[in-house]
C-alpha cells in the first residue's frame, strides 16, 4: 500500500466524482458524527490521533483546495471552521485543545482533491507537525 505522501504525489485534480463525494451520496459507508445542509463531518479511516475527523463541504463548487478559494467560498469556508468547533465539542476535545489541519496540493500530501479538514484530537499534538 502506499504512503500518504506517495499517494497524494500521484493523485491529480480531476472533475470525477471523489471518494467524498461518493461518501456524501451515501454510495459508500462512512461514520458519520455531524451533517446539516452544508458540510459533513466523518471519522478518519486511517486515524492518526484518538480522534481524527474529516469535515468536508457537500458541494465542491470548484474548491477542490484552499489555494483554489475564490471569494465566493467565503461562507462554506467560515461554516467550515464553525463546524470544527461544534464537532471538537461534541468529542469532548475543547478543555485540552484540538488541531485543524489543510492540506493542499501535492507538496501539502493532499491525497483527495476535493477540500477537507482534518480535525485532530485526544493526545498532545507535537511541533513541527511535519
Amino acid at each position: 500500500m502506499a504512503s500518504e505522501k506517495e499517494a497524494a504525489l500521484l493523485t491529480v485534480p480531476s472533475d470525477s466524482p471523489t471518494l467524498f463525494d461518493k461518501i456524501i451520496n451515501k454510495e459508500i459507508p462512512a461514520n458519520i458524527v455531524y451533517e446539516d445542509d452544508k458540510v459533513l463531518a466523518f471519522r478518519d479511516t486511517n486515524p492518526q490521533a484518538p480522534v481524527h475527523i474529516l469535515l468536508i463541504p457537500k458541494v465542491r463548487d470548484g474548491l477542490t483546495g484552499l489555494s483554489k478559494a475564490e471569494e465566493k467560498h467565503c461562507e462554506i469556508l467560515g461554516q467550515l471552521l464553525y463546524t470544527a468547533k461544534l464537532v471538537a465539542k461534541q468529542e469532548g476535545l475543547l478543555e485540552n485543545g484540538f488541531r485543524l489541519v489543510i492540506n493542499d496540493g501535492p507538496s501539502g500530501c493532499q491525497s483527495v482533491y476535493h477540500l477537507h479538514l482534518h480535525l485532530l484530537g485526544g493526545r498532545q499534538m507535537n511541533w513541527p507537525p511535519g
